[in-house]
């Protein structure tokens, strides 16, 4: 799940059931300040993410996910106790109804 640096919107929910089983909380940020419906997110704000617990994964999305998928590094360095991922597409990508159900689940 962290060999890649950019998760898609269903990497992004299967991953997020996931760790949240094991106690690490996936945050969803906003780099552009338009925030993606259907989801919690939080606006980039270096303080009080690294208020934070250490094992939180960041998930960066821009309008592409081009921006984010550059400054990853950056990212890494700014916080190098948490997890960054970009979010592959961006909010572009984004699809506000989409849904991960059990049954798929089962059958990847």
């Amino acid at each position: 799940m962290f060999e890649k640096n950019e998760w898609t919107q269903i990497e992004l929910y299967k991953y997020t059931k996931i760790l949240e089983k094991e106690g690490t909380k996936v945050v969803l940020i906003d780099t552009i300040l338009k925030p993606i419906d259907n989801i919690e997110t939080i606006t980039y704000n270096p303080y009080e993410m690294l208020e934070l617990p250490e094992n939180t994964v960041f998930v960066f999305y821009c309008d592409t996910g081009k921006v984010t998928k550059e400054r990853l590094n950056y990212y890494k360095k700014k916080f190098p106790k948490h997890k960054c991922i970009s979010l592959r597409g961006g909010r572009g990508y984004w699809r506000p109804n989409y849904q991960l159900l059990d049954e798929i689940g089962k059958n990847a």
